[in-house]
């Protein structure tokens, strides 16, 4: 299992007030959500990744269970790691996906 396919499913449901603006795919050896063909929000084996607006990074960064997005052993600039820990109610993962849609509506008013 390459992700988290019950967090999969979980961040399936979050979308589907947005479900004819949002895609899959397979990205970065796991799941990313394509909002608007914009990343968004994704899945890297157990944990979450979200984008979120430079103005609100530093104090979503200082949330529990959540460090910037590693994944080629450097921070990415606006990506974000949740752990389990910090999606375990469908409020978390629904505030979560907040942020990374709001990371798109962003990119796309410029």
């Amino acid at each position: 299992m390459p992700y988290n396919e019950n967090l999969a499913d979980r961040l399936r449901e979050a979308f589907l007030p947005y479900q004819n603006q949002v895609e899959e795919k397979n990205m970065f050896g796991g799941l990313t959500f394509m909002y608007k063909g914009k990343m968004c929000c994704g899945i890297i084996k157990d944990e979450l990744m979200v984008r979120v607006i430079e103005s609100k990074l530093s104090a979503v960064l200082e949330q529990n269970y959540v460090r910037p997005m590693d994944f080629t052993k450097r921070p990415m600039k606006g990506f974000i790691f949740v752990e389990e820990g910090g999606v375990k109610s469908n409020q978390e993962l629904q505030n979560w996906v907040s942020f990374g849609i709001e990371h798109v509506e962003s990119q796309l008013s410029k």
